[in-house]
């Protein structure tokens, strides 16, 4: 049976076995579905549930790498050697589990040259939140402490998803996050532990980011046209105003450690509910990022496209490479 109560119309039916106008490799599917169990590469799948999987898992990778550029432009002024190390890893980290989601992706009969070329064209979407600036060193690691504490919140339940290389690459993704997030909290407990400028510097990075981090989680579910059907299929498993209420009530505990204040004048707890109460989202900036008119939107993707531009020789010379070698082991085995 279905572990999460889904208060949404059309929820998870049963199946029914006399049902004679479904297909075998429809009952499977959805016996799995109904199970709680996992669909692998080689099982057949429902067009919609292998085109909303390359939609999702295609928009994660892209968020990946993309998200390396945030924070990749720090890596030469790091204050210290340590927190260049550290952040070396870290970037280096987000590259890998690009490629952990392209690789996933490619599973499911789509080609990475066809996913990267998506991207390019302005076709393919990634995280909103990788559209702002970094112009302190606190940006940084109130990106590790905020930003990763919400992928976290979001990426945990994928780690349960029907599709099982997704949710297999998401297991060991979610420990490396974890990392990331515990980096960008002892970071700023650091400058929180320093001069007044190193604090002022911190707080005026939290309220940048703040309101881009909770719409990270995006709009309610009931606004949403793949929420129902995502849920149906156990691809999401906790609705987006649950984990940004999740990531609400855990972060003000986390800000009072730091000794940091959150920019809302609406927060506070709520007896009766058991949890934090928050102002209202500023949802139309959010669609004015996603649709391309964001701080750095248009930086972003050139940068990425001139990334891949440049690194044309050494795909080239890569691929030269590999020809050459099957050719000499082709030889020798004649």
């Amino acid at each position: 049976m279905y572990t999460q109560s889904l208060d949404i119309p059309g929820g998870l039916q049963p199946v029914d076995p006399a049902n004679t106008d479904v297909s075998p490799e429809q009952a499977r599917f959805d016996a799995v579905m109904q199970a709680d169990g996992k669909i692998e590469a080689q099982d057949w799948m429902p067009d919609a549930y292998r085109k909303t999987l390359i939609r999702q898992i295609s928009q994660h990778a892209h968020s990946e790498i993309i998200g390396m550029q945030p924070e990749g432009n720090w890596i030469s002024r790091a204050p210290s050697l340590k927190r260049k190390a550290i952040l070396l890893a870290k970037v280096q980290d987000e590259g890998g589990h690009g490629l952990y989601l392209y690789s996933a992706a490619e599973t499911m009969g789509v080609s990475r040259d066809q996913l990267v070329e998506a991207l390019h064209a302005g076709k393919a979407k990634y995280s909103s939140i990788f559209n702002y600036p970094t112009p302190t060193w606190a940006d940084v690691g109130v990106i590790g402490w905020l930003v990763d504490g919400a992928a976290i919140m979001n990426q945990i339940p994928l780690c349960r998803c029907t599709y099982g290389p997704y949710a297999r690459a998401m297991i060991r993704i979610c420990k490396e996050e974890s990392f990331h997030q515990r980096q960008g909290f002892d970071a700023l407990l650091s400058m929180m532990r320093g001069t007044q400028a190193q604090k002022d510097m911190v707080q005026q990075a939290v309220d940048r980011w703040w309101w881009p981090v909770l719409m990270m989680f995006g709009p309610s579910d009931k606004d949403s046209i793949h929420s129902g059907q995502s849920f149906q299929w156990g691809i999401k498993r906790i609705s987006n105003d649950d984990l940004r209420q999740k990531f609400v009530d855990a972060t003000v505990e986390q800000a009072k450690i730091l000794g940091v204040t959150l920019p809302d004048p609406d927060l506070k707890w709520n007896e009766e509910r058991k949890a934090h109460d928050y102002g209202a989202i500023d949802w139309e900036a959010f669609w004015r990022v996603v649709n391309g008119d964001g701080p750095c939107n248009k930086e972003r993707l050139a940068t990425r496209v001139k990334a891949h531009e440049d690194g044309a020789w050494v795909r080239e010379a890569a691929l030269a490479h590999a020809a050459k070698q099957a050719a000499r082991a082709k030889k020798q085995a004649a």
